[in-house]
């Protein structure tokens, strides 16, 4: 496999650069949730469109992950890269200056593409930069940068909140993003196009972006006609997606990848269900710490640190590990703990203590760190150099397909159990049973892709 290394590329600057931007975008997108009580108040909207504030971010990563991981692989990953980051940070402050719910929402969709460009071809950017027995170590410094990130995240948003009200998170987000592009025009060099030349598939990004964004739509509101009637109809749309890639010259998702690469495709199937299984666990913890527990959001956000900053130990532990261990084999482990803090979670209600919530996200954490930098580099490092921004395009894909999907099954218990109220302390009982379910279902997939993640085959050492 090639190194892709070019001439003249620092690697410590290019992966400074990158561990910080993926710090500033995750502790953004980890900030918000903590905020949501305080805008649901504001705008006066009820708890399913509230969940839209955190969710439309996800959403949109979804639809452009692929597509511009493609791009980056024909055009260059640091021309995307650096497109993404300026959109993040516009974008950024417009969600501050926003004056309705809808706005607000509009406005985290286009994060959400800005996220997409930047966070997706990032990585791709490294994994270029480094080889095969360096990378492993290289993304989980990446990924512990997110953990770091998601930590000071909810605490940051509690204080902000708290203090300065929840438009200050994005006021200081677009601060510190002008500072992230300014170090990468300054000491991001060289360039990384190894399939220059061929052609960017356009009917097929509309394709695809718009049949996940119909699927994912229609499982947020699948108790009704309309709901079915939209899944069943992306299902149709996926479906023809691939019918006409299977005749592309230059398609947009190489399909050989997942009829012959076993490591990338159940990699990539077991980071999906991780994220499924995982992701709505800050989401439901912050609702749950300040409207069943009755905490500050500065309160819950100190509480909330506790995982990512397990996380953030562990992960390029686990990294470096997988640079000598079979990879599937740790996040395995991963996989495994996470089932077990899920199954915790199960038990929460009114009077659980404080010290039992920390304990089930110090394990929650520690699950999460073993998983995410063994499956990036087993993904990663299963693709020729050429592929690598589909690569990492697809698995950001499914990354954040498994966001959307976790998010949808907790908005649909929503509706079930709490209706189109908002959560006020009548609907206190009915929002915790709605959470018991979600860490039901989350803990039984958990289960599932311990065996998703270990049907892959060994991944190449070359």
């Amino acid at each position: 496999m090639e190194e892709g290394l070019s001439a003249g590329v620092s690697k410590k600057a290019t992966l400074v650069i990158c561990v910080i931007t993926h710090f500033l975008l995750a502790s953004m997108i980890s900030a918000v949730p903590v905020a949501l009580p305080t805008i649901g108040k504001e705008f006066a909207i009820e708890a399913v469109l509230l969940g839209w504030v955190s969710n439309a971010i996800n959403l949109a990563q979804v639809a452009v992950l692929l597509p511009a991981g493609r791009l980056a692989d024909i055009y260059g990953r640091k021309k995307i890269f650096i497109y993404g980051m300026v959109l993040f940070t516009v974008s950024t402050f417009l969600c501050a200056i926003a004056n309705s719910a809808v706005l607000l929402i509009s406005y985290r969709l286009l994060q959400g593409i800005a996220a997409g460009m930047a966070i997706g071809t990032g990585v791709a950017i490294v994994t270029s930069v480094f080889p095969v027995p360096e990378r492993g170590k290289a993304l989980g410094m990446v990924m512990g940068a997110v953990y770091v990130g998601m930590s000071v995240g909810p605490f940051l948003g509690g204080v902000l909140t708290q203090h300065l009200g929840w438009r200050s998170i994005f006021l200081m987000g677009t601060f510190l993003c002008l500072v992230v592009v300014i170090l990468t025009f300054w000491k991001l060099k060289g360039e990384w196009a190894e399939a220059r030349g061929e052609k960017f598939d356009l009917i097929g990004s509309i394709a695809l972006g718009l049949s996940l964004l119909v699927i994912l739509y229609g499982l947020t509101v699948l108790l009704t006609v309309q709901g079915i009637v939209l899944v069943l109809l992306g299902a149709l749309g996926l479906l023809a997606f691939v019918r006409w890639e299977a005749r592309m010259d230059s398609p947009i998702l190489n399909l050989s990848l997942f009829r012959e690469n076993k490591v990338f495709v159940f990699s990539n199937l077991a980071v999906m269900i991780n994220y499924v299984a995982t992701f709505s666990v800050t989401f439901l913890l912050s609702l749950y710490l300040q409207y069943s527990k009755g905490f500050s959001p500065q309160t819950a956000g100190l509480i909330l640190i506790t995982q990512p900053v397990i996380m953030a130990i562990f992960a390029p532990i686990s990294g470096q590990l997988s640079d000598r261990v079979e990879p599937k084999r740790v996040a395995a482990i991963g996989m495994a703990v996470n089932c077990v803090a899920l199954s915790l979670f199960v038990f929460l209600n009114e009077a659980t203590s404080t010290g039992f919530i920390i304990a089930g996200l110090a394990i929650f954490g520690f699950g999460v760190g073993i998983f995410s930098s063994p499956n990036t580099n087993a993904v990663m490092s299963s693709v020729a150099t050429k592929f690598m921004g589909v690569a990492s395009g697809t698995h950001g894909t499914m990354r954040s397909c498994g966001v959307a999907l976790g998010m949808a099954i907790v908005m649909i218990l929503f509706s079930i159990y709490i209706g189109e109220a908002a959560i006020t302390p009548e609907y206190y009982p009915a929002f915790l049973t709605s959470l018991k379910m979600s860490f039901v279902i989350c803990a039984v997939l958990s289960f599932g892709g311990i065996f998703t993640q270990l049907a892959g085959g060994r991944v190449r050492r070359n």
